[in-house]
């Protein structure tokens, strides 16, 4: 058993997980898991660097996720960052910062070890609970990862599509226009198709989504009266269901949505253009299982996701 600390850094968040991972048995204990909303990704689709009220949010709660590791006497620290920080020319001004936070390497990873470790992260706890192949789609700020594979990635790809770029690039009305929305679809469009000339889609058994958007798109379909972690994890929905609920947010007008009660203030803005982006992933993966012959009823929603990739690969490094 060792005690190991899991940090994603992405283009929205910042999560840490402190696990007790035993490799042996294959089990992964929380201690702690939580989230912040940072930004880290703040303009840099536009500038290409990261912002320094950005980067300052970023190392805050970085340093604030060091005294917790070091309270709870973590072993292991594996630290991750994914869209924003890989995209930006500024980037070793993050690595040097993160080093100094909290005394390891912040590795940035490219898009497909992103997507190798979103795989491990759900499928751990999915296997022999669904049917394989699995597509597992990680919606991130920055970018979309979309996976096939049923016990290890057969197949990958990165898209740059996620809800903070897409905010950024085309949502630029508190209440997106119709023109605002196309644009964005357009933009998804263009990477599903780009992305399922490397991803097989149409092999998918079962769609598991992960991270913020999916989560709270799966609690407005559950209309859950706060956000209940155990209620959205492995929970599955009727994929109409769900596109529904990815219709009612796009429509909603930003004073309702700040009113859910399941949803994070740090979301708010960003959370159209992530249904966007997961009601045309839906919409694709659907019509590419029907043109091979198969039916895609049901969507699964994991709570565990790369973080718990970054958790287990800390625990086996050794």
């Amino acid at each position: 058993m060792i005690r190991v600390a899991a940090i994603d850094c992405g283009t929205n968040s910042i999560r840490l997980l402190v696990a007790d991972v035993d490799v042996a048995a294959g089990t992964l204990t929380d201690v702690v898991r939580t989230m912040e909303v940072v930004r880290l990704g703040q303009g840099v689709d536009r500038t290409g660097r990261i912002a320094p009220e950005a980067l300052e949010r970023t190392l805050d709660a970085t340093r604030r996720y060091a005294a917790t590791c070091a309270e709870l006497g973590v072993e292991r620290i594996r630290f991750v960052a994914t869209s924003a920080s890989r995209d930006a020319e500024n980037r070793q001004e993050f690595v040097d910062g993160v080093r100094a936070a909290i005394g390891v390497e912040p590795e940035v990873v490219d898009g497909q070890e992103e997507a190798r470790l979103s795989f491990r992260g759900a499928t751990g706890v999915l296997a022999g609970r669904h049917p394989g192949p699995f597509l597992v789609v990680d919606l991130g700020g920055g970018s979309t990862e979309m996976v096939l594979g049923t016990t290890s990635p057969a197949a990958s790809a990165s898209m740059d599509v996620g809800c903070v770029r897409m905010t950024e690039r085309h949502l630029h009305d508190e209440n997106p226009t119709p023109d605002q929305v196309a644009a964005a679809s357009a933009d998804v469009v263009a990477a599903l198709e780009a992305a399922g000339r490397v991803v097989p889609f149409g092999r998918a058994a079962t769609l598991v989504g992960l991270a913020g958007t999916v989560t709270t798109v799966t609690a407005h379909a559950l209309d859950l009266e706060r956000y209940d972690p155990a209620r959205i994890d492995g929970s599955v929905l009727g994929v109409d269901r769900v596109l529904d609920s990815c219709r009612a947010l796009i429509g909603m007008s930003r004073a309702r949505r700040e009113v859910l009660p399941f949803m994070h203030p740090g979301r708010v803005d960003v959370i159209v253009a992530g249904a966007l982006v997961w009601s045309n992933v839906i919409s694709h993966v659907r019509a590419e299982v029907a043109r091979a012959g198969g039916n895609l009823r049901t969507i699964v929603t994991s709570e565990h996701d790369i973080l718990d990739g970054i958790a287990w690969s800390a625990a086996e490094r050794g």
